[in-house]
C-alpha cells in the first residue's frame, strides 16, 4: 500500500509532460524522429505506455487513437499508402497483437512501410503463467519482412547493449523502405517506469541505406583523411583492384589490411605492427572517414584505430556496425561504389600511402630481439615465401603473428575467420591445393588447431605441394599471453584454460612418425639454430617428391614476452601513463570497491571512466 502511495507522489511530484526514462524508449522515439517518421495510430494498454506517453509528450509527432487493434493496422494501411510514408502502430501485450495479422499481411504483399511497436514483459517470464504475456519471439513469414526484439534499458545498462539495441532500431527502421518495403515489427521491453522527468532524448547513432538507384541522395564525402579497411575478402577481381586504386589515387587515401584480406592493389597498408603499439598511437592511424568492406576481420590491432565515421559498402546492403561509428550503408557493389566517389581528372596523390609505410618501416627497423617463437619464425618465412604460393594461416596467435610482417605481393594469404575456429586449418589448405597442383599451398597452425585436424593428412588426395608449419608449444599459447586474462592464473591455466599436456606433451617423435608414415617429409627444429639449418628447404620453390611438415618446439613464456616486446617498440611517457591507469582503472571497476566508487561518482562519473576504458 505503501509503495503505491509513494509512486503516487512521484509522480504528482514529476513533470509528466516529458519522456519515459527508459532508455530503450527514448532511443526509438529519437531514432524515429531522426528517420522523418512521425505518424503514429496507438492503442491504449501498458506495456507500451512508455512508448506512447513519450511520443504525446513530443509535437513531432502526429498521433491518432484506435481501441480497436484490427482497425488501428487497417487505418494504418490507408494512411501508408496515401501518404507513402511509413506508420507506425503500437500496441501492449496479451493478444492485442495478433489482431494486426490482417493488416500486416496486407501490408506485406502490397509492401507498405507500417511499422509495428508491440509492447511486452521480460522475455524470461513466457512460459511462467504471468498474465497479459504472450510469446512473440517468430512471426508468419508474411507478416513482417523483419523482427527485432528490444531489451529494456536504462542509463547504467552496458555500453554493448545500448550499442546494440541501436543497431537493431536501425535494422528495423530502414526495412520498411528496403528492397521495395515492407511491415517491420519492433518487440519492445517496457520496464513499467513511473518516471517521465527526461527532457531531453539521448544522442543516437542514425544510419541509412544507400542504394545505387538513389544517387542524387549520396551523401558528399567529408574532407580529412580517407581509409578503406578490408577484412577478409572474397578473391578481388581486377576492376575492384582498379577502382580501388584509382580511388586513392584522386582521394590521397590507403587500404589498411591484414594478410586476410585479400587486396593485393598499390594502396595496400599492413599497419598491424604500428597498430598494436600499446603506449603509442600513430596520427596516422586516426581517420576522419573510414570506409569498410570485406568481413570479419583477424587483424585486431588495426581494427581498434580510431575511426570518426564508418561508411560499409556491402551488397547484403545488411547494418554491421563492427566499429561503432557506422552512418551509411551503401547495397551496391564495391566497384561502382568507388567509381562513383572517384574524382575525375585528378592529379594522383600518395603522401597519406608514404607516410604510412615510412611509419612502419621506422618502427620495423626497431624490432627488439626475440626469443624463438611463432613470430621470429613468421619473421624468417614470410619474406621467403615463393612468388605465386598461397598462405592459410590459423585463427589468433598465428594469425596476428604473420601479421606484424610483410609478404610477397604474389603470395595470396587466407584465414578460417568467418566462424572463427581452429577445427579445420589444414583440411581447408588441402581443399584449395587440389585447385592447382603446380601451386605450392602453406599452412601454420598450432599444436592443439594441428591435432584437432590432423585426420586431414591421411587423405590420398594430399598433394606434393603442401607445406605445413606446426608451432608445437604444448598448450593453447593463446591463454597464456600476457594481454590475455588466462595470463593471470599462471602455471594453473595449463590444466583446463590452456589445455596442456595433452597429444604427447611436445614429443619428439609423435608428428614425426606420423608424418612420415603417411608419406610426408617432416623437418623439426627446437632452436634458432636448427631452424636455420632447415628452412631454407621448407620454402624452396621447387614442387618436391612429397608433402613436407616443419615442426618447431617453442616455450609459451617465450611467446608472450616477445608479443609483449614488440608491442612496446614504440614507447611515449603520455601513451605509458595512460596505459597504466587504464590497467588499474580496469582492475578497479572488477572489484566490490570499484563498483562503490561508480556509485558515488554517479552518471557522470561512470561515463567518463567508461569513456577512459574504451580508449
Amino acid at each position: 500500500m505503501y509503495a503505491y502511495q509513494i509512486r503516487i507522489l512521484i509522480v504528482t511530484i514529476i513533470d509528466m509532460k516529458q519522456y519515459s526514462s527508459e532508455l530503450s524508449v527514448q532511443y526509438l522515439v529519437a531514432l524515429l524522429k531522426a528517420h522523418n517518421i512521425k505518424r503514429v495510430i496507438a492503442s491504449p494498454g501498458t506495456t507500451a505506455l512508455s512508448f506512447v506517453a513519450s511520443m504525446q509528450c513530443d509535437p513531432f509527432f502526429e498521433m491518432y487513437s484506435c481501441v480497436d487493434e484490427r482497425s488501428a493496422a487497417y487505418m494504418a494501411v490507408g494512411l501508408a499508402a496515401e501518404t507513402n510514408e511509413p506508420v507506425v502502430i503500437t500496441c501492449t501485450g496479451a493478444t492485442a497483437s495478433r489482431n494486426y495479422l490482417p493488416a500486416l499481411t496486407e501490408a506485406y504483399y502490397r509492401k507498405l512501410p507500417i511499422l509495428a511497436v508491440t509492447g511486452t514483459q521480460y522475455e524470461g517470464r513466457i512460459g511462467d503463467l504471468h498474465s497479459q504475456l504472450i510469446d512473440r519471439s517468430s512471426i508468419q513469414k508474411d507478416v513482417a519482412v523483419l523482427s527485432v526484439h528490444i531489451p529494456g534499458l536504462v542509463e547504467t545498462s552496458s555500453f554493448e547493449e545500448k550499442r546494440h539495441a541501436q543497431v537493431e532500431m536501425n535494422r528495423a527502421i530502414t526495412a520498411l523502405t528496403r528492397h521495395g518495403g515492407g511491415p517491420v515489427h519492433i518487440n519492445l521491453q517496457t520496464l513499467y517506469s513511473w518516471d517521465f522527468s527526461v527532457a531531453k532524448l539521448p544522442e543516437v547513432k542514425m544510419v541509412r541505406r544507400m542504394t545505387y538507384g538513389t544517387v542524387e541522395q549520396f551523401p558528399e564525402m567529408p574532407e580529412g583523411r580517407i581509409a578503406i579497411f578490408v577484412g577478409s575478402h572474397n578473391t578481388f577481381n581486377q576492376e575492384l583492384t582498379d577502382a580501388i586504386d584509382t580511388f586513392c589515387a584522386s582521394r590521397n587515401a590507403v587500404v589498411f589490411c591484414d594478410h586476410t584480406s585479400g587486396y593485393y592493389g598499390k594502396y595496400k597498408v599492413n599497419f598491424s605492427l604500428v597498430a598494436v603499439q600499446e603506449t603509442y598511437t600513430s596520427p596516422l592511424t586516426k581517420m576522419d572517414l573510414c570506409i569498410h568492406i570485406g568481413e570479419i576481420s583477424a587483424e585486431y590491432g588495426s581494427v581498434g584505430m580510431p575511426k570518426k565515421e564508418v561508411w560499409r559498402v556491402s551488397e547484403d546492403g545488411e547494418i554491421r556496425d563492427q566499429f561503432n561509428a557506422l552512418s551509411y550503408i551503401f547495397e551496391m557493389t564495391e566497384s561502382d561504389f568507388f567509381r562513383f566517389y572517384t574524382i575525375e581528372n585528378a592529379e594522383p596523390q600518395e603522401e597519406y600511402l608514404k607516410a604510412c609505410h615510412e611509419e612502419y618501416d621506422r618502427i620495423f627497423s626497431r624490432m627488439p630481439e626475440m626469443g624463438f617463437t611463432n613470430i621470429w619464425a613468421a619473421s624468417m618465412i614470410a619474406p621467403k615465401l615463393p612468388n605465386g604460393s598461397s598462405l592459410h594461416l590459423g585463427i589468433l596467435n598465428s594469425v596476428r603473428s604473420w601479421n606484424l610482417f610483410q609478404i610477397p605481393k604474389s603470395v595470396t594469404s587466407f584465414a578460417n575467420v568467418g566462424g572463427f575456429g581452429i577445427d579445420g586449418s589444414i583440411s581447408t589448405v588441402i581443399g584449395a591445393s587440389l585447385a592447382n597442383k603446380n601451386k605450392l599451398y602453406f599452412c601454420i597452425v598450432g599444436d592443439l588447431a594441428f591435432f584437432y585436424d590432423m585426420n586431414s593428412l591421411g587423405n590420398r588426395h594430399v598433394g606434393n605441394n603442401v607445406r605445413l608449419l606446426i608451432v608445437n608449444n604444448g598448450r593453447g599459447t593463446e591463454f597464456r599471453n600476457f594481454y590475455h586474462v588466462g595470463s593471470t592464473f599462471g602455471d594453473d591455466a595449463d590444466a583446463y584454460i590452456a589445455a596442456a599436456g595433452h597429444y604427447g606433451v611436445q614429443s619428439k617423435n609423435l608428428v614425426k612418425n606420423y608424418t612420415q608414415d603417411l608419406g610426408y617429409e617432416y623437418l623439426s627444429a627446437s632452436t634458432k639454430e636448427e631452424f636455420l639449418s632447415v628452412y631454407n628447404r621448407f620454402v624452396t620453390p621447387e614442387i618436391t617428391q612429397k608433402p613436407m611438415v616443419l615442426e618447431i618446439f617453442t616455450d609459451s613464456e617465450d611467446e608472450s614476452n616477445t608479443l609483449k616486446r614488440i608491442w612496446n617498440i614504440e614507447i611515449t611517457q603520455s601513451g605509458a601513463l595512460k596505459n597504466n591507469v587504464r590497467k588499474l582503472a580496469i582492475k578497479l571497476y572488477q572489484t566490490s570497491l570499484g563498483n562503490t566508487i561508480m556509485k558515488i561518482l554517479g552518471k557522470s562519473g561512470l561515463s567518463i571512466v567508461r569513456k577512459m576504458l574504451s580508449k
